[in-house]
């Protein structure tokens, strides 16, 4: 196993689209069975690790990685002080809250809380909530 530090560059992820079918399978029923009770921690620090592999310089390239990895539409909603409230919205979202398997949305928390956490220069963590009346995800992010 190498230790590849290094940063993969956005516009490499063209070359990378595929069907996400057999990454929802992986995703949400492989690593479940692989990673146990600890899951949702490990996949919320899994997505902070993949978000340290990019190179961001605003919240433009964050939304934009977000919609190269097929996690869909990330958009800020409301601005606070200590507090961002984003909303994540796709088809495959849509899909994923209608079909008869857990979801969850750790590992695109952990990924948003690292990426701006490097073009905001302050720590910060985020948690989501999963609309499933609006098929939507809610990320508040905080600045700690």
């Amino acid at each position: 196993m190498s230790n590849n530090n290094t940063v993969f560059p956005i516009s490499q992820l063209t070359d990378l689209q595929s069907s996400g079918a057999g990454y929802d399978i992986l995703r949400y029923l492989g690593l479940p069975e692989i990673l146990g009770t600890e899951t949702n921690t490990l996949l919320y620090f899994l997505g902070r690790n993949l978000a340290r592999k990019f190179e961001f310089n605003s919240m433009e390239d964050i939304a934009h990685l977000f919609e190269q990895l097929g996690w869909g539409y990330l958009e800020i909603v409301k601005e606070k002080k200590e507090t961002i409230i984003f909303q994540l919205m796709s088809d495959a979202i849509v899909q994923r809250l209608k079909a008869p398997i857990d979801t969850e949305f750790r590992l695109e928390a952990g990924f948003l809380a690292e990426a701006y956490q490097r073009i905001d220069n302050s720590d910060c963590e985020c948690t989501e909530e999963i609309n499933s009346k609006l098929f939507l995800v809610q990320f508040t992010l905080h600045r700690v």
